[in-house]
């Protein structure tokens, strides 16, 4: 049976049994510690008591903290996580115990979040919750349901199909050549995505210890997949590396991602592109290449595409030119 004792105004429920440890919880009124500690007996009884004592006391933006130090470096777009997990800190659904998250706040933030950002990013931040609610389960003991898992996500908007065209590509290289106090990195990375449909990360990441240029190979340790791959490169792409100037730090293209993406919008803007983003690049590539590599399993080779639905997320080709191939 249960102790219930008035401490300061405040109800305190102790529930000691032997073989478990001490619980105690304190409660504005007696009526509360007395429900209280009935339903904990009862899942005492059951087998099924597993303490709350860390959700009462953590908040959801101490468990985020806790979750970019310990786990999120270990991640692959840690400093994208960074980034969107400090900026999300800030939010007061975040500022809840975890126990008192509900699906309910989950919710509101979801739709207080859609009247300022893209259905895309709600959810990705969703995911994001999710997944370092799911761990603080598993992992820190934190014993609530995941409410997020309770929540309707908002609709995955339609996957971009934007394919430049050669106009504006012919465009967009003009106004990238280097003159002023344009980088003259940015010509040769934009080229490349185009010769060889790499990722904006495997580019940045591409060395010259990487490539091998006689085999007509460039081999990549980390990509978005998890798995390393060797890309094919085509006469085109061979010609593009021979011109460019190798930098010091032994990296092909020695950009950051942030000057890189800068530069590329400011590049669209002068070149008068409309909703032109630098993966882009990967989608009008990879169309390109199908017209030489008809075979799906040989084109996704190239691509690194692990499912022929990916890449058919990727593969534009237009009704004309089947239209054409059909005869």
């Amino acid at each position: 049976m249960a102790s219930i004792r008035n401490r300061n105004g405040i109800w305190q429920a102790r529930i000691t049994r032997k073989g478990h440890p001490v619980v105690t919880k304190s409660l504005p009124s007696r009526i509360e510690a007395q429900r209280w500690a009935r339903e904990i007996e009862v899942e005492i009884e059951r087998g099924s008591y597993q303490s709350r004592t860390e959700a009462e006391r953590l908040t959801f933006a101490e468990i985020i903290t806790r979750y970019l130090k310990e786990v999120a470096p270990s991640l692959k777009g840690y400093k994208d996580d960074l980034i969107r997990l400090t900026a999300l800190k800030r939010n007061p659904l975040t500022c809840y115990k975890m126990v008192a998250l509900t699906p309910e706040k989950i919710a509101a933030f979801r739709d207080e979040r859609l009247t300022k950002v893209s259905a895309g990013t709600v959810i990705r931040e969703l995911s994001c919750f999710s997944a370092i609610i799911n761990h603080s389960r598993r992992e820190w003991r934190i014993n609530i349901p995941n409410p997020v898992e309770l929540v309707k996500k908002p609709k995955s908007p339609r996957g971009r199909n934007r394919i430049l065209t050669d106009v504006e590509i012919a465009r967009l290289t003009e106004e990238l050549k280097p003159t002023g106090r344009r980088s003259i990195w940015m010509l040769p990375v934009v080229e490349l995505a185009i010769a060889t449909a790499m990722r904006r990360g495997e580019l940045l990441a591409l060395r010259w210890a990487d490539i091998d240029i006689t085999q007509r190979v460039a081999f990549l340790h980390d990509t978005k997949n998890g798995e390393s791959r060797s890309v094919p490169l085509s006469t085109a792409a061979i010609r593009l590396l021979e011109s460019i100037p190798q930098s010091i730090t032994g990296r092909v293209i020695p950009l950051t991602n942030c000057a890189l993406e800068a530069a590329f919008k400011k590049a669209t803007q002068r070149a008068h592109l409309e909703d032109v983003h630098f993966h882009d690049l990967r989608h009008t590539a990879i169309t390109k290449m199908a017209n030489f590599l008809p075979n799906l399993i040989e084109l996704s080779a190239v691509t690194g595409h692990k499912s022929l639905a990916m890449l058919k997320r990727y593969y534009h080709p237009s009704a004309s030119e089947l239209a054409r191939k059909l005869g």
